[in-house]
């Protein structure tokens, strides 16, 4: 690993920067859930602040060590309690991403669920492994995934965000690029990730590539921050009032049947 700036300290995330300072790595580091809890996002956010202003950057990776790339997001903190802040902080992180003035490209591997597919969907190109499952299994729970209701129908067209976010059921690799969520399978996805860079963004002007990037993201980040507002409102003040929801985040965390009411 080639590096210039490594974060040694404890924490869910690992933080350096590599070909010079063009490249900036992001891999989460909780194995083998990599939970998109506070903690994760907390360091996500922190990490692209102090680096995304960098007028020497071309691009971001964003990877997790263990088999899976994330479980997904902590199901104690989508309790009433908590689910305010935790989708809060998770949406401002998204639209971070989303506002990035470089490409972000993740690299996946194995689990892909819920919250981290919805991190995935903030980034602008996905390289995965053959063994990578994408899902967004929050239905089955009797709750849905807010970010990934705006972005997934922009990624892979209104009719398989549908699939996806209504079954809850879980698409493979070779699903995934079909529907155009993912752009590259490969035995490591990490390092096609790197080739990537290396053969498109780092012979660019970084100053060129931020106004491209802007650009060409002006409408669409518009549009994923007004979805997002609407969605994050009808999850708290509606669907977290209903008997159901609780009931299906309760009967997860307490590893029993959930029982619905339907209302």
């Amino acid at each position: 690993m080639s590096s210039e700036t490594l974060t040694l300290v404890e924490t869910p995330l690992k933080v350096w920067l590599e070909h010079d300072g063009s490249l900036l790595r992001l891999r989460l580091a909780k194995p083998k859930a990599n939970l998109i809890d506070a903690t994760m996002i907390a360091a996500l956010d922190s990490a692209f602040s102090e680096h995304l202003s960098s007028p020497d950057l071309n691009g971001v990776i964003l990877d997790a060590e263990g088999p899976h790339f994330s479980f997904g997001a902590s199901i104690e903190e989508h309790l009433p309690e908590q689910c305010a802040d935790m989708l809060a902080s998770l949406h401002k992180l998204i639209i971070k991403m989303l506002d990035s003035p470089v490409p972000i490209l993740a690299a996946v591997q194995g689990q892909c669920l819920g919250g981290g597919l919805e991190v995935v969907c903030g980034a602008s190109q996905v390289f995965a492994s053959h063994n990578a499952e994408f899902g967004q299994p929050e239905i089955k729970l009797a709750v849905f995934a807010p970010a990934a209701s705006c972005l997934l129908p922009e990624r892979i067209g209104q009719a398989n965000a549908e699939d996806m976010l209504f079954s809850g059921r879980s698409i493979d690799s070779s699903e995934a690029i079909c529907m155009g969520l993912v752009q590259d399978v490969s035995d490591n996805p990490q390092q096609a990730a790197v080739d990537w860079f290396e053969r498109h963004l780092e012979p660019l002007s970084a100053s060129s590539l931020h106004f491209a990037v802007q650009a060409a993201r002006a409408q669409y980040l518009n549009r994923i921050k007004e979805k997002i507002a609407q969605v994050e409102k009808l999850y708290i003040n509606e669907l977290m009032k209903t008997h159901d929801a609780l009931e299906g985040l309760t009967a997860f965390v307490e590893k029993r049947k959930a029982h619905w009411e339907n209302e």
